[in-house]
C-alpha cells in the first residue's frame, strides 16, 4: 500500500448499499481501490484453502465464465479457492474485491502480496474493517466473512469441509437474506461435504455459469 487509504463510514455516499443492509455493517471501511456504492452484479466465491484438482478447475472455469459477463468477483484474497477466483478474474479482465481479515497494508498471506497488487493494478479493491497495522487473528476471520457475504448479492461454495471458513460465509450469506449456491461434489470427498451439506438445506446448486445467473435474475 503506498498511499494512506482511504476511509469510508456508513454515512458516506460512497459506502456500499448491500453492505449497509446487514445486521452489523462495520461503522468503517479502509479501502485502496475505487468502491463504489452499487457494485455491477457483486458475487462472493469462497471456498477451502486445499481444493482438490476438480475444485481449482471448476473454480477457474465458473469464475472466469462469470467475470468474463461482467460480474464483480468478491472474495477474501486466502489461499485456494479465494485466491483461484480472484485470479481467473483478472485473467479475463474482470473487476475483483478482496476483502481483509487484517489491515490493509498487511496482506495475508504474504505469498499473495503480487496478487493483491494485480487487483489494484486492474482497477479492483482491497477492502478491510481494520486500520492499517491490524493483524490477522482467528477473531479477524469470522468477522471478515460477514463483509464477504455482505458486499455481494449471493455466496458461491466451491469446495468446503463442513467445519470451513466458506460455510461461514455462506451462513453469514443465509442470515443476511442473499442467495447461497454450492458447487455439489463426491460424496467421499471432505471438501465436498460443506457444499453437499448446504445443497440439501435449500442452495441453489451450480454446474454451470448460468445457474448462478438464472437465480439472481440476471440477463447478459
Amino acid at each position: 500500500m503506498s498511499m494512506p487509504p482511504k476511509i469510508y463510514t456508513l454515512k458516506d455516499k460512497n459506502y456500499p448499499g448491500l453492505l449497509k443492509e446487514i445486521y452489523d455493517p462495520p461503522e468503517k471501511l479502509y479501502v485502496e481501490g475505487n468502491l463504489s456504492p452499487e457494485e455491477k452484479y457483486p458475487l462472493a466465491v469462497v471456498g477451502t484453502r486445499r481444493p482438490s484438482e476438480y475444485g481449482k478447475r471448476v473454480a477457474t472455469e465458473l469464475v472466469k465464465n462469470l467475470a468474463r459477463l461482467g460480474l464483480t468477483i468478491i472474495s477474501g484474497l486466502a489461499l485456494g479457492i479465494d485466491g483461484l477466483a480472484h485470479e481467473a478474474a483478472l485473467k479475463v479482465g474482470g473487476r475483483t474485491i478482496a476483502v481483509l481479515g487484517s489491515g490493509i497494508d498487511i496482506i495475508y498471506p504474504a505469498s499473495h502480496k503480487k496478487l493483491a497488487e494485480d487487483i489494484i493494478k486492474s482497477g479492483g479493491v482491497i477492502v478491510s474493517e481494520y486500520p492499517p497495522g491490524t493483524s490477522p487473528s482467528k477473531l479477524t476471520f469470522p468477522a471478515r466473512n460477514r463483509i464477504i457475504a455482505g458486499l455481494s448479492l449471493g455466496t458461491l461454495v466451491i469446495e468446503a469441509p463442513e467445519r470451513s471458513g466458506a460455510m461461514i460465509t455462506a451462513r453469514f450469506a443465509l442470515e443476511q437474506g442473499r442467495d447461497v449456491f454450492a458447487v455439489p461434489g463426491s460424496i467421499s470427498n471432505l471438501n465436498s461435504a460443506g457444499c453437499n451439506k448446504l445443497i440439501k438445506m435449500g442452495a441453489k446448486p451450480v454446474t454451470r455459469s448460468e445457474d448462478v445467473l438464472e437465480s439472481l435474475g440476471i440477463d447478459i
